[in-house]
């Protein structure tokens, strides 16, 4: 059985499978957070020439992942070993942008934000910081 995943990951792969993550961390993958997903793989800078067909690819590792006992475990594992340190907090605004894109944060949600946090050593006042602008540009009236 050959391996879908060229290794090592992008650092762009490894921001869309933590999107994707969270997207998917209480079974239940809404079409705002795939919208939001989409936006930020074409508009932000960081997915400058990133082959948009990989992010198939990341939704079926994080999904094959999610299958197994230690998937999660495993994840973390490939996000530390490709993403490259000053792109920690970029994984993690984008997780929250994510989270809040449906207009309601769930447990599930919450619970792997806070392993994120602790998975990437996101210092808790920036933590604070990137919430806090998540809530504001997720805001409606």
């Amino acid at each position: 059985m050959s391996d879908p995943i060229p290794h090592p990951l992008s650092p762009q792969d490894c921001l869309v499978t933590v999107m994707i993550a969270v997207s998917a961390s209480d079974e239940d993958i809404r079409t705002s957070e795939l919208m939001k997903i989409q936006s930020a793989v074409n508009n932000l800078p960081v997915f400058a020439g990133y082959d948009i067909d990989r992010m198939r690819i990341m939704a079926q590792t994080v999904f094959d992942l999610f299958d197994q006992e230690d998937g999660l475990d495993a994840l973390f594992g490939l996000v530390r070993d490709n993403l490259p340190d000053e792109l920690y907090e970029t994984a993690y605004a984008l997780a929250c942008d994510v989270a809040a894109a449906d207009g309601s944060i769930g447990e599930e949600e919450l619970r792997l934000l806070e392993e994120i946090r602790y998975e990437l050593d996101i210092d808790r006042l920036h933590a604070a910081a990137i919430e806090r602008g998540a809530r504001a540009r997720h805001m409606t009236l």
